[in-house]
């Protein structure tokens, strides 16, 4: 037994892991994750770790020379997304496409706590890309000047895939999808919701919480357009992860070696461009994780990728340290 797997067998919360290491997968559930019927096949809603394969996508298209990461949002967004930011006072030709990929463009977050309050208040209300974006001028101008600081944004991420559909005239779901070679690798447990069809005979049934609220009740629109949105296993967020490492996603080597270069703004280092990073030499690391209790993880030195899911949010920290624990065995 792993020493992975020796964690799931004592672990309380109902959790389920996927490991894929040298194309091999495999599956470990807690025993508290049986009675929801969850494991590393169950499709769930990954929330923020959409993020990484948006910005996997957006690199493709720098790799395909269809945008540069230094243009200005002002020039890659629709013209309803700019006139939004201008409006609420951001200098949209200041900032650029990477400080969106890296969390440093000055922007609030549109989805905080009182974001949160507003979703248990309405779970079935209808939310479109332009009314987040609004929402997020709400909040106050700019937090920073772009470039400085990282400061974690969904909004940021919205107009990133503003910037694919505008750039490319195609929904983000099918850009994502095809950037990423979802199907080439096999993904069958993965969709965009909302956007795309679930695959035959796959449904989106494992349960996750919040504040005691089951997730499943929510309007996807919620979080649904770049910082959020693709429904995912753990098997197959496993493989996706580990496909943008090990040159499944980009054809040159260099592009992801632009996505893991550490930038030179405060927390440049902890956050690249979609992906977290920690440790170093052969502890080194990188991450995300998605708000209702999703994590996935990639270390190259042993070519490992783990990601997992807890069915309640408060458990994401325990599923965490578990992971992290679990991959220095």
């Amino acid at each position: 037994m792993t020493r992975l797997e020796a964690l799931m067998a004592q672990e309380p919360a109902a959790m389920a892991v996927a490991v894929y290491e040298n194309g091999v997968l495999t599956g470990i559930a807690s025993p508290a994750a049986a009675g929801l019927s969850l494991n590393a096949s169950s499709p769930m809603r990954s929330a923020s770790n959409t993020k990484t394969f948006v910005a996997a996508t957006v690199l493709s298209m720098w790799e395909a020379g269809e945008l540069d990461l230094d243009d200005p949002v002002g020039a890659r967004t629709s013209v309803p997304i700019a006139d939004i930011l201008r409006g609420g006072g951001y200098d949209v030709d200041r900032i650029t496409i990477r400080h969106l990929l890296s969390h440093s463009a000055g922007l609030h977050d549109h989805a905080d706590e009182s974001f949160l309050d507003l979703i248990l208040e309405e779970p079935g209300r209808r939310w479109t890309r332009e009314e987040q974006v609004r929402l997020c001028m709400t909040r106050g101008g700019p937090d920073t000047p772009a470039g400085t600081r990282f400061r974690y944004s969904d909004t940021g991420y919205i107009l990133l895939g503003d910037i694919v559909e505008t750039r490319l005239g195609q929904p983000l779901a099918s850009v994502v999808r095809e950037r990423m070679g979802f199907d080439a690798l096999g993904l069958s447990t993965t969709w965009w919701e909302a956007m795309e069809p679930a695959p035959d005979g796959v449904s989106l049934h494992g349960r996750q919480f919040f504040r005691n609220k089951d997730v499943f009740r929510f309007d996807p629109t919620m979080d649904l357009y770049g910082g959020g949105g693709l429904v995912m296993s753990a098997s197959d967020l496993a493989k996706a992860m580990a496909a943008i490492f090990e040159g499944r996603v980009f054809r040159r080597k260099e592009t992801l070696s632009e996505m893991l270069k550490p930038g030179s703004h405060e927390g440049g280092a902890d956050y690249r461009l979609g992906v977290f990073a920690s440790g170093d030499g052969e502890g080194r690391f990188f991450w995300h994780i998605g708000f209702w209790g999703s994590a996935a993880y990639y270390q190259p030195e042993r070519g490992l990728s783990v990601a997992g899911y807890t069915s309640r949010r408060g458990d994401r920290s325990r599923l965490m340290l578990l992971i992290e624990n679990g991959m220095m065995g």
